[in-house]
């Protein structure tokens, strides 16, 4: 495969987990701001999803809508929702060979729906929720068209390596920005409503409420969001994939590049494998996340070195 094939399909996929994982905290935040019109506040989703420095991030930071017609359909936010799409999509008709004809028809049809004015009057006027969900519906619809269509080859070996590394990446910013606002007393964090959109930003509310009984802890959040390899969305289950859809990548040519990243992914699994809740708390968990966000970002670098031709 050619290396410019490789990058595009990588890239197309990073961007739509991107998306997913921004529309999904865009709308937990908004019900979080609706509870609590007081005290909340969006700049801790705006450092994790945009380049507002802290002066302008705080000017709309009580501001639910504005933030959202920025974060969402902002011509000039290069992080919005609408110009993701775009990049995605860009990537995508780059290599509509390599995809199937199903998958380019959601990156068109999400891409042609994000451009309509209806989204900025829903978000200005109407319940912004409603066409959140609607945007969110149509990131699903692309993930199950991408497993349900795309042959288990090259192709869809990068596009799950895309995806896994972003999300991976996402995890660790959510949980690091959300923890290190309590400044590390953990258990002050009494009102449960704290934990439960923070559980829900990440789609873990569910399987906690079926896995722990005693109520909400940061130890069990923890726990299940870096060390639980069957939630989806945690940093053990991003890294697993990663190698997975790594390994299918082996060949005699690539013998040397090969080795390199795979040894990254690895070391980065076997630091999280042999983790545990109170390890990672007594080397301090903030710490923790960023030296993981750190591991995926050099991953993506060696990526990009070895497979994508990049200097």
């Amino acid at each position: 495969m050619l290396s410019r094939v490789a990058d595009s399909l990588y890239w197309m996929s990073r961007y739509m987990e991107r998306c997913d994982g921004m529309l999904r905290m865009l709308k937990i935040n908004y019900a979080a701001s609706q509870d609590d019109m007081d005290e909340f506040s969006w700049v801790p989703a705006l450092k994790l999803f945009s380049y507002m420095d802290e002066e302008e991030a705080g000017a709309i930071s009580k501001n639910s809508r504005d933030v959202l017609l920025y974060m969402v359909t902002a011509k000039e936010n290069s992080n919005s929702v609408l110009n993701i799409v775009t990049k995605a999509r860009e990537n995508g008709r780059s290599v509509q060979d390599h995809i199937t004809k199903e998958m380019w028809q959601c990156l068109n049809d999400f891409y042609h729906m994000m451009r309509e004015e209806s989204i900025s009057d829903w978000l200005k006027k109407d319940d912004p929720i409603t066409i959140l969900d609607t945007l969110l519906k149509q990131c699903t619809v692309y993930f199950g068209t991408t497993d349900v269509t795309m042959a288990r080859g090259e192709s869809h070996a990068f596009i799950n390596l895309g995806k896994f590394l972003e999300r991976g990446v996402q995890t660790a910013d959510i949980l690091d920005v959300k923890f290190s606002a309590l400044d590390g007393e953990y258990d002050k964090a009494a009102d449960t409503t704290y934990w439960k959109y923070l559980l829900l930003s990440i789609s873990g509310l569910e399987l906690y409420l079926k896995t722990y009984r005693g109520g909400f802890e940061a130890a069990n959040i923890v726990e299940q969001s870096v060390l639980n390899g069957n939630f989806p969305r945690s940093i053990m289950y991003s890294v697993k994939n990663l190698r997975q859809y790594f390994e299918r990548l082996r060949s005699d040519k690539n013998y040397t590049s090969f080795n390199e990243v795979m040894f990254m992914i690895g070391k980065l699994e076997s630091k999280i494998k042999f983790s545990t809740t109170q390890t990672i708390v007594n080397e301090g968990l903030s710490k923790f996340l960023q030296e993981t966000k750190t591991d995926f970002l050099e991953i993506g670098n060696a990526l990009n070195k070895n497979y994508f031709a990049y200097s």
